[in-house]
């Protein structure tokens, strides 16, 4: 089953969990590179990211590592909640307080998505790289902002 197949499941390959397990959770490790294209500023951020269930078929997601940029180096997390799409291939991503963020997919005609953040623009792309490895970039445009994000996710273990 690939990933633009529709019997793909978007929230079971995030899982990854196996029929036994008593409480499924997605383990990934996340390795992110950080470009300001403005300025030529670089950074990274190195972490993991956990992902839950919930009770309305969705997941939480919870991001937590160490960021390095020029002006700081510490610890950084952030928090979205992925929800059912209607489409096995795809979920729907929000900020913790609800609001709509992007649809994830890996499917090649909707792996791309963009979010309108007054005044700049955040367009992403989602790839699928096999069982245990996705990446996507975000590609920031905008008066404020121009910005190239591309992160590595690597399934773990406990």
């Amino acid at each position: 089953m690939s990933a633009s197949s529709p019997q793909f499941d978007l929230r079971a390959y995030l899982l990854g969990a196996g029929a036994d397990d008593p409480v499924p959770a997605g383990r990934w490790t996340v390795e992110r590179d950080l470009l300001d294209r403005g300025d030529g500023t670089r950074g990274t951020f190195s972490g993991v990211v956990l992902l839950i269930p919930d009770d309305d078929g969705g997941l939480a997601l919870r991001e937590e590592g160490t960021m390095r940029w020029p002006s700081f180096t510490g610890p950084a997390t952030r928090e979205y909640l992925l929800r059912p799409s209607g489409q096995p291939d795809a979920l729907d991503v929000f900020f913790p307080d609800g609001r709509p963020f992007h649809r994830m997919s890996f499917a090649a005609e909707v792996n791309r998505d963009n979010h309108w953040c007054d005044p700049d623009t955040y367009r992403v792309a989602y790839t699928c790289e096999g069982p245990d490895r996705f990446s996507y970039s975000w590609d920031v445009t905008g008066p404020r902002k121009d910005l190239l994000l591309t992160s590595r996710l690597t399934r773990t273990t406990a």
